[in-house]
């Protein structure tokens, strides 16, 4: 890429972050202001997933402490890289001087301590070095040179904040988070940043003059999961419906290919993450290790292990210890809104323009779907819940729950169970319907059942209670009073975390 284009990618990227109203990120805003506060060096990683608004993050909190931003370019060999790193660092510091490339990742955070020397101490700077993980290419010595960098200069730098920044999970887990050599223990602080939640998604679409109400809202966020650049490709006036054509059902749709690079871009052997994917896609309750090796797909070594923590860094899935049960017993789940949406619906479409969604969302299956689904926003919204049942400062611990009978007995599952430390479990019923719920003879007879199984097999001595949680709200009829003693509508979910 010539130099001219890189430095207007550049440029184009920072005047957006600019323009862009900020959402939302209250601790880690917070974490990133305390890192300015402290009289020491700070080392500061953030990872999440890609489009998640990292940098955006770093760039917009540090606008004025920032003195150097390096991004790492994907796909280019050392010398490119080294290249990159000169253009950017003459255009830094020496603006009338093109520096000559550095012929190693050594040299190059000489040069670089050697332009910080020459700048002022009073206030704290910023070093911000983006996509980290693609700088460290084979047999650079970038990550060795980057530990000398850190342990023997920048630490000691008292005024000095360094960032590094990257969307690839797996190599951000074990090469920083989990460093056992010279960078063990030594980021003062981290951020894994997730997606938007609710509150922060409706924010950002009245920002971008999306004024949708909070049904439709639900709608797109049980396919974009929050992602703030998914969500910036929604336009003003169109309806829920419309956008999720546009996103999903268009032969350039943001949303139609994403599934073929997100995962590429995340992952070494990202085949492998995507099989534990597809694998927990088909079971809508979980999967537990036991399960997936079961599966056939995986081994019982340590390789699934891995894969199941970086997906879990990286927000792909969710863990579940059932009531009463030891980690072995782990439960997990698929829960990224956008690949369970893509695996169910886009990938194997043969229809798409104008009308496709229309037609998909009154089937049978995008019912069946659509609340799965919601099950899976809510169990991402464990706070609001907790805020609308007023157990907010309750400790309590979250889990699904299912009973498979061997022996032909009648089985069952919980949506959502939330065991309480004052005695009590909510036996959480998630519906995702389009007006009021209704409680029927037949229903009322599950949700009997539901309850008598779970103190039956669990033998558990708390007060039980049974939680409805739905978009409107459930209708009060007999049923619903001799039943259910708590009930949530969608409305607590939109609540600020």
């Amino acid at each position: 890429m010539a130099k001219t284009s890189i430095f207007a990618l550049v440029l184009a990227k920072y005047n957006f972050a600019k323009m862009q109203p900020f959402i939302g990120r209250v601790p880690e805003i917070k974490l990133l202001n305390d890192a300015l506060a402290t009289p020491q060096a700070e080392l500061i990683a953030v990872y999440g997933r890609y489009r998640v608004g990292k940098t955006h993050l770093i760039r917009t909190i540090y606008a004025k402490q920032l003195v150097f931003e390096l991004t790492g370019l994907k796909a280019t060999n050392l010398s490119g890289q080294l290249e990159n790193f000169s253009d950017t660092l003459s255009a830094a510091f020496y603006p009338n001087t093109r520096l000559a490339n550095p012929k190693s990742w050594m040299a190059a955070f000489r040069m670089l301590a050697t332009a910080l020397e020459n700048i002022a101490q009073t206030e704290k700077q910023v070093i911000f070095l983006d996509e980290f993980p693609w700088l460290d290419t084979p047999r650079s010595g970038f990550l060795s040179a980057f530990d000398h960098f850190w342990n023997n200069w920048a630490s000691r730098r008292a005024n000095l904040v360094v960032v590094i920044c990257g969307s690839a999970a797996s190599w951000m887990i074990q090469h920083i988070v989990r460093n056992k050599g010279g960078l063990h223990n030594r980021n003062t602080r981290r951020i894994r940043l997730l997606p938007f939640n609710l509150s922060e998604t409706e924010q950002f679409l009245r920002s971008n003059r999306v004024n949708l109400e909070r049904y439709s809202i639900l709608q797109l966020y049980l396919i974009t999961g929050g992602i703030p650049q998914y969500l910036g490709a929604i336009r003003p006036g169109e309806s829920a419906t419309q956008a999720i054509d546009q996103l999903c059902f268009t032969k350039d749709g943001a949303l139609r290919d994403e599934f073929k690079f997100l995962y590429q871009a995340l992952f070494d052997e990202a085949d492998k993450h995507i099989e534990v994917v597809r694998a927990l896609a088909q079971q809508a309750s979980g999967l537990t290790r036991t399960e997936l090796i079961a599966s056939g797909t995986f081994s019982s070594g340590g390789r699934l292990t891995k894969i199941l923590d970086e997906l879990l860094e990286s927000g792909f899935i969710m863990e579940y210890i059932p009531f009463n049960k030891t980690v072995k017993d782990a439960i997990y789940k698929l829960s990224d809104p956008y690949s369970l949406f893509y695996l169910k619906f886009i990938e194997n479409s043969k229809s798409i323009g104008p009308g496709t969604w229309l037609m998909k969302a009154g089937s049978a299956s995008w019912k069946s779907w659509s609340g799965l689904a919601f099950e899976n926003i809510c169990l991402q919204h464990i706070p609001q819940i907790k805020k609308a049942l007023g157990i907010a400062g309750i400790y309590t611990e979250q889990s699904i729950w299912r009973y498979v009978s061997k022996t032909g007995e009648e089985g069952t599952q919980i949506d959502l169970l939330i065991d309480r430390n004052d005695n009590c479990v909510n036996l959480i019923e998630i519906k995702f319907a389009s007006n009021l719920y209704t409680i029927d003879k037949s229903y009322a007879s599950k949700l009997r059942a539901k309850r008598n199984i779970f103190i039956e097999k669990t033998g558990t001595r708390k007060t039980v209670f049974l939680t409805m949680l739905s978009c409107f709200g459930v209708k009060t009829n007999e049923y619903y009073l001799s039943l259910i003693q708590n009930q949530i509508t969608m409305e607590a979910l939109f609540e600020p975390g």
